[in-house]
């Protein structure tokens, strides 16, 4: 269904060369807003759309480029003021056909209040994470955009420049931006950001050919930092076969509105949607932004997604150390984390925290194994361990195994086993962390957060819907968690596929 707001859009797109398949059919509800669909069946290799650089929303084209380039700002913080100063034009802006489009802002986690993110998101791997995002985001508009309005007061309209319209702008770039080229950087390209995600099941791919003003390398465009390779390198070499875009069909529907040369033929001027599988007919057409969990795809893209295999929890090195000094003392668990660490063992890390990932199989990262194996070792046969690594570490000598009470420690965990670390005493140790774990959600059983999601809509309770979303799965993580520790002999080693999985709200393994 084209409303009054898309129909509008697409005269914006058609006067400013914008070329789509009259095989796409635009649908906005308000159920689920803007989608494409197919109108009928898209080959693998059609190119189903082409944007001009130049109609992009950039630092470069826009109207702000002399004060943005004269305070030397660049990157998210520079394009956030070219849409503060586009917006601020309203119909006058070049870009109003499409900001009209736009809602004002995405309902992403750094533009819910403070009370909101303590009420929502408690216990979540992203409660932390956005309350230091709004901080950090504040004091970017504090120290940034702040004086621009002393710096060109004639030039620019304060009132849409505050530090609501600065969230608003810096949620639109997290969600729908993309990486255009060496020149024009990221930017906001219209009708790319009208395909919606789904993880794991591309299947239209936005790429992007080098500037003409500074690199003669390939640039494959995305909008967001967790590329896909391979299907990267499949859109690559899908367009290096096509034909041009004017004379391709799909079925019965002509792919192309105009006429246009093809990117293969060397115009760097346009960017691309090409289809990367077959689509039927009927079937909503979709990007991906990345092989992300719901705390990513909250984080950056205000959704979340039902059963998302990609889904991981943390249990934080001081959660660990904690559950030691209870047991122990705090003297205790920390000289046997130091251990643990000359033996060359390491969490996963971030400027702020370490921590270790259980994945959606609810399999426990194997140095966590390891550390509660030995916070747990008698104390005879901890101290001959530490004995052995103090002569390993006099001797100059790098010892890659130490057999200790029948059981190899090596510093390769590709080497070792998941079963030999779990003793009766660690999986005891994994549901007390469970159990640790999951009371950072307050006193509401999982039980209770279904029951509430159950009643709750998607459409007018969103960042209900969306938190409630990603609170259960985490949950049922450590569920999965409580039954891989009860049962540890009949569980199965999934540790490559667990090594795929990332925190993407803080830095990576």
């Amino acid at each position: 269904m084209a409303t009054r707001r898309l129909r509008a859009f697409k005269r914006w797109m058609k006067s400013k060369g914008f070329e789509w398949s009259d095989a796409l059919e635009f649908v906005d509800t308000l159920e689920e807003g803007i989608a494409v669909r197919a109108l009928c069946e898209l080959k693998e290799g059609n190119v189903v759309a082409k944007m001009p650089k130049e109609a992009c929303l950039t630092i470069q084209t826009s109207g702000a480029r002399e004060i943005i380039e004269d305070t030397g700002l660049d990157g998210h913080l520079g394009l956030a003021v070219a849409i503060m100063y586009e917006r601020s034009l309203g119909e006058d802006s070049p870009w109003a056909g499409y900001l009209q489009l736009l809602p004002y802002q995405e309902c992403l986690p750094i533009v819910w209040t403070l009370n909101e993110v303590n009420e929502l998101l408690c216990g979540t791997e992203l409660h932390q994470t956005v309350q230091e995002d709004k901080a950090l985001i504040y004091e970017d508009w504090k120290e940034n955009i702040l004086p621009l309005l002393d710096l060109a007061p004639r030039k620019l309209d304060a009132k849409f420049f505050g530090t609501e319209q600065y969230f608003a702008a810096k949620s639109l770039i997290s969600s729908r931006s993309f990486e255009i080229d060496d020149y024009h950087g990221h930017g906001m390209v219209p009708l790319a950001d009208l395909f919606n995600h789904k993880t794991g099941a591309e299947d239209v791919h936005f790429t992007a050919m080098p500037s003409n003003y500074e690199s003669d390398t390939d640039v494959d465009g995305s909008n967001n930092d967790e590329g896909i390779v391979d299907e990267a390198a499949l859109a690559q070499n899908c367009y290096t076969d096509m034909t041009a875009l004017d004379t391709a069909h799909v079925g019965n529907c002509i792919v192309s509105e105009s006429d246009s040369s093809s990117v293969t033929e060397g115009d760097t001027s346009m960017l691309e949607m090409i289809m990367i599988k077959d689509v039927s007919s009927g079937a909503e057409v979709f990007n991906t932004y990345g092989l992300l969990g719901n705390a990513a795809l909250l984080h950056r893209y205000g959704f979340t997604e039902q059963d998302n295999s990609y889904d991981i929890v943390n249990i934080d090195l001081e959660l660990v150390l904690q559950w030691g000094s209870s047991l122990f003392s705090d003297r205790h668990g920390r000289a046997r984390a130091s251990l643990w660490r000359r033996l060359g063992y390491s969490a996963c890390g971030s400027q702020n925290s370490e921590y270790f990932e259980i994945s959606f199989d609810g399999e426990p990262q194997i140095e966590l194994l390891i550390l509660l194996y030995i916070i747990l070792l008698p104390d005879d046969a901890y101290h001959k361990l530490d004995l052995s690594v103090s002569i390993a570490g006099n001797c100059h000598e790098s010892s890659e195994t130490i057999l200790l009470n029948n059981h190899i420690l090596s510093r390769e965990t590709s080497n070792m086993s998941n079963k030999s670390l779990l003793t009766k005493k660690v999986s005891d140790a994994l549901l007390s962390l469970a159990d640790m774990r999951e009371s950072l959600y307050g006193l509401k059983s999982i039980e209770d957060d279904i029951e509430a999601l159950g009643r709750c809509s998607n459409v007018r309770e969103k960042k209900q819907h969306h938190s409630l979303m990603l609170r259960i799965s985490e949950r049922k993580i450590l569920q999965k968690l409580r039954n891989y520790a009860s049962q540890p002999f009949k569980t199965t080693n999934h540790s490559s596929a667990r090594k795929k999985l990332k925190r993407t709200t803080k830095e990576n393994c």
